[in-house]
């Protein structure tokens, strides 16, 4: 249970107007569940322990995937004791942790944050315009996520350079065949074929043997003579 049991009524009433408007914000994308007074509750399964965030954002379908969790403070709830016994439960979740507090808060949460070593991956303003609540995002730490990237980033360029392996493998042995065939039958057509010149070189070749036997056989008719 937190420690801040009862919040001003301005502050609460400020506190559930930014969980409904996050609820409505994230319907079509999650399964939103909130833990508001009067609606039902969507508790946190936390090794034995049940949590309850202020919102609990599901995957859509059967599986239910914990996607977020998400918790709204305002100037009240923002102290040394709702950071280690809320913040700090929520940030060791599976899931990215959110918070949303007021303004002028952010600066305060990030010592808070840094001081008790709560990891926390997004921190959002908020502010009222009249009827408006507008959220800024004031802080973003993506370590984990970088982390991961970096290490599936590691072992990815050794599958992709013995895929490059074998693919060059690969086209070394179905590019020797195809190399190798017309060289084959370019060969073998040289020695079946001939060039014109080589026909003529070997035709002058036999007209001069047959004026040279002619030749010979004058000679020998004449010499019996």
């Amino acid at each position: 249970m937190s420690p801040i049991l009862v919040r001003p009524v301005r502050e609460q009433f400020d506190h559930d107007r930014v969980i409904r408007l996050l609820q409505k914000r994230w319907r079509r994308r999650y399964e939103a569940g909130v833990n508001l007074s009067g609606e039902p509750p969507s508790p946190l399964r936390f090794g034995r322990r049940l949590l309850f965030p202020d919102l609990v954002l599901n995957s859509h379908g059967r599986t239910r995937q914990l996607l977020g969790v998400v918790e709204v403070e305002t100037n009240a709830s923002i102290n040394p004791l709702e950071a280690m016994s809320q913040w700090a439960t929520f940030a060791k979740v599976k899931a990215p942790f959110h918070l949303y507090v007021p303004l002028g808060a952010v600066d305060a949460v990030r010592r808070l944050c840094d001081a008790k070593g709560i990891y926390v991956e997004e921190i959002w303003s908020y502010h009222t315009i009249g009827a408006q609540v507008r959220f800024t995002l004031a802080h973003r730490d993506r370590t984990r996520t970088t982390k991961k990237a970096s290490k599936e980033s590691s072992l990815r360029p050794k599958r992709k350079a013995s895929a490059r392996k074998n693919l060059k493998m690969g086209r070394k042995k179905v590019a020797r065949p195809k190399s190798g065939k017309p060289k084959r039958k370019a060969a073998a057509a040289k020695k079946t074929t001939k060039s014109p010149k080589s026909r003529t070189a070997v035709a002058k070749k036999t007209a001069r043997k047959t004026t040279k036997r002619a030749r010979s056989g004058s000679r020998k008719t004449s010499v019996k003579r």
